[in-house]
């Protein structure tokens, strides 16, 4: 179900490029936000839907936090070395290539729309994944899973971490996570706080803070006092 519908939603955001590309998925998200949130018969509205217990994938019970935890993190390495096959392979690079030059790549033969249809939906199954883990560690589910705010946190995550970047998203999820669950404690106004931690990553880091920490660390190695 999920990937029918990142099918559809692909075909539909991407009639568009750039901001209209963006435009196009943020209205999409509040649609589908607007039918979860009005749909009480299926997802009984704003109290959410609560689920009773976890699977226990292959005889292995998940009920208890440290076991769940080690599921998490398995998927979590498969997810990375898939990403990490997917981006290495021929596919990959071609993909790299509708970014950076469309019309070069449409020129010399590869069909554009549909190397980034099947790029969306390759995201789109594992968002559905980690929305499953999201709904089995809460054991509950909402609207707000699908509101604005929950798209703009996981932007917020790729964009403080560093695009194009296999570990800059999940650098970026961590310090989101930790402001979030961590600063909150101890900081009333911890919004304030990410916000100013987002503004100073954009001003001295713009690409983020793994391709940022790296081109430091490059100009460190290389700096004139070193000799």
């Amino acid at each position: 179900m999920t990937l029918a519908a990142a099918a559809i939603f692909g075909a539909l955001a991407l009639r568009g490029t750039g901001l209209g590309f963006v435009m196009i998925t943020v209205a999409l998200g509040q649609i589908a936000w607007g039918v979860a949130y009005r749909w009480i018969s299926i997802t009984n509205g704003d109290n959410g839907v609560s689920v009773k217990g976890r699977p226990s994938p292959f005889g292995l019970s998940l009920a208890s936090p440290a076991g769940f935890y080690w599921a998490t993190f398995v998927v979590f390495l498969i997810a990375v070395a898939s990403m990490a096959i997917f981006v290495a392979s021929p596919f990959g690079a071609s993909l790299r290539g509708t970014r950076d030059q469309p019309r070069r790549m449409n020129a010399l033969g590869y069909h554009v729309w549909m190397v980034r249809f099947l790029a969306f939906l390759f995201s789109g199954f594992w968002s559905g994944v980690a929305g499953l883990l999201y709904l089995y560690y809460n054991e509950f589910v909402s609207p707000q899973a699908v509101a604005l705010t929950a798209s703009a946190e996981a932007l917020l995550m790729v964009i403080s971490g560093g695009t194009a970047t296999l570990l800059g998203p999940i650098v970026g999820a961590g310090l989101v996570v930790i402001v979030k669950n961590v600063a909150s404690a101890y900081i009333e106004r911890w919004n304030f706080v990410l916000g100013a931690i987002f503004v100073v990553i954009v001003v001295f880091m713009p690409d983020g803070l793994v391709p940022g920490t790296v081109r430091f660390a490059r100009w460190a190695r290389s700096a004139p006092w070193r000799g």
